[in-house]
């Protein structure tokens, strides 16, 4: 990019989890398509072009969904299959940049710093992306990772965007201080109540006031986020170090003979996707959210790793079983960690220790 010897690329996939489904429904295009659970407590995990015109969009309530948009398809949401097509993607990215960070099933950053032509390679993986997948993306281009993501976001959907900070700072300077990422709804609520109700003012306050604002840290970092100023770099692609599944219940459940199928059923669905993809663990997790809405975590480091349901199981109901919860659960889920270990290998005698889900 000019004026920096860095050039990143964010590729988003569009409506990813959609543009998956109508693959597999091809009659279903050009229809408002919402891929959401049936429970009274499930919320949209993406919406259609089609069903966003409505109101509708990710973390939309269900039943809210429903009411804005009553002609919408709904479908249920098949995460196992997604997982698979998100390989797919990014095995193409892969193959075509050397540097690849992976932020999600349907996003990556790539490093094109030091390509004679960025912009033309950001094109070419586009459109490999289709040509391989069948799916379609939106690229934003820029000399940091802020500016092309906020890139990728502005030219929806099958985009394409390349800005300098500058540009990015004159083509949004009008917009919210919520268009970046980082800058939430309660900070754009201070910023309102004092007057700053753009990027472009925000970008300009003095260092000085944001600290009486915000505190040391964070308000200089409102301030370079304004100006699109980012030192990040890129984290080349990393292997999962664990894998979990969970479920949040329609009606909460209360007691152990409730929960123990439940987590059965978890535990089966994690570990053969485990197998499919020859992978193992060594400790073992479970996640339990109460009705109040606390969340109670247990782990065991088992002395070789394993993707078998049986062993997997077996320590997850001891796990349940010793955490006993006496209120109602509203959610539970099962985790597998220590990915990176060998199945089988012995790894020192088992600990007994508490793991963030």
């Amino acid at each position: 990019m000019r004026g920096s010897p860095y050039a990143y690329a964010l590729v988003d996939m569009d409506a990813f989890y959609v543009s998956v489904e109508l693959q597999r429904r091809p009659e279903l295009r050009g229809l408002p398509v919402v891929v959401a659970g049936s429970g009274p407590r499930a919320v949209v995990t993406t919406a259609s072009y089609e069903a966003r015109r409505f109101g509708v969009f990710s973390a939309t309530p269900a039943s809210r969904a429903r009411r804005l948009c009553p002609d919408a398809v709904f479908v249920a949401p098949d995460f196992s299959h997604y997982r698979e097509r998100s390989a797919e993607v990014m095995r193409v990215l892969g193959a075509q940049i050397e540097r690849v960070e992976v932020v999600g099933l349907d996003e990556a950053y790539l490093d094109l710093s030091g390509l004679e032509r960025p912009k033309a390679a950001a094109r070419q993986v586009k459109a490999a992306v289709t040509a391989a997948t069948g799916l379609g993306c939106s690229i934003g281009v820029g000399p940091s990772k802020l500016v092309a993501k906020v890139a990728s976001d502005a030219d929806k959907p099958n985009g394409f965007l390349a800005l300098t900070a500058d540009e990015a700072r004159r083509r949004f300077g009008e917009r919210s201080p919520g268009l970046i990422p980082g800058i939430g709804p309660k900070t754009v609520e201070r910023l309102e109540r004092r007057g700053v109700k753009t990027l472009g003012a925000l970008g300009g306050l003095p260092d000085a006031t944001l600290v009486e604002w915000f505190g040391d840290r964070l308000g200089p970092h409102l301030g370079r986020l304004a100006r699109f100023e980012d030192e990040r770099r890129i984290e080349t692609i990393r292997v999962r170090k664990s894998e979990s599944r969970e479920t949040t219940f329609d009606h909460d459940l209360r007691g152990l003979r409730a929960l123990e199928p439940v987590l059965g059923q978890l535990t089966g669905r994690l570990c053969e996707d485990l197998a499919r993809h020859g992978r193992a663990g060594r400790t073992v997790a479970i996640k339990v959210r109460l009705d109040d809405f606390s969340t109670l975590t247990r782990a065991r480091t088992l002395r070789v790793a394993t993707s078998d349901a049986q062993v997997v199981g077996g320590v997850a109901r001891e796990l349940l079983h010793a955490l006993d919860p006496t209120r109602p659960v509203r959610l539970l889920g099962v985790r597998v960690a220590g990915l990176d270990e060998v199945e089988g290998e012995p790894r020192g005698p088992a600990d007994q220790l508490r793991l963030s889900l």
